[in-house]
């Protein structure tokens, strides 16, 4: 199924992704009953600008993660976080410098008090 997936992503063409992009964004904003032009004003945009996002006829990307944001949406770019990854080779080395057991516990010597003898 998830290689229909990506096949289907690669299918679209660059204005059928905007335009699909544009939808989502118009469905939360109804879904959350907000007008254009109070997702424009928390966005801190112009009408126009949501207006022209959710047609799907392109914008900027700062314009449509404040749009993300004020429809508290910002989640879905979660699928972009780059997440550090280690080698096998790096991960080897780290399991091989793993303790293996406890080491013995140096004996402090014993301070004998002083006599008054």
């Amino acid at each position: 199924m998830m290689e229909k997936s990506i096949k289907y992503w690669h299918a679209m063409s660059d204005p059928a992704l905007l335009e699909m992009l544009g939808k989502y964004i118009q469905q939360v904003r109804l879904q959350q009953n907000k007008t254009q032009q109070q997702v424009a004003t928390a966005a801190g945009l112009n009408r126009a600008t949501v207006v022209q996002i959710e047609k799907g006829a392109g914008g900027t990307m700062i314009s449509f993660v404040q749009i993300l944001r004020a429809l508290e949406q910002l989640q879905i770019l979660e699928h972009f976080e780059v997440k550090p990854q280690i080698s096998p080779l790096q991960l080897a080395k780290l399991e091989q410098n793993k303790r293996q057991r406890a080491s013995a516990k140096k004996e402090s010597p014993i301070k004998k008090p002083k006599s008054d003898w």
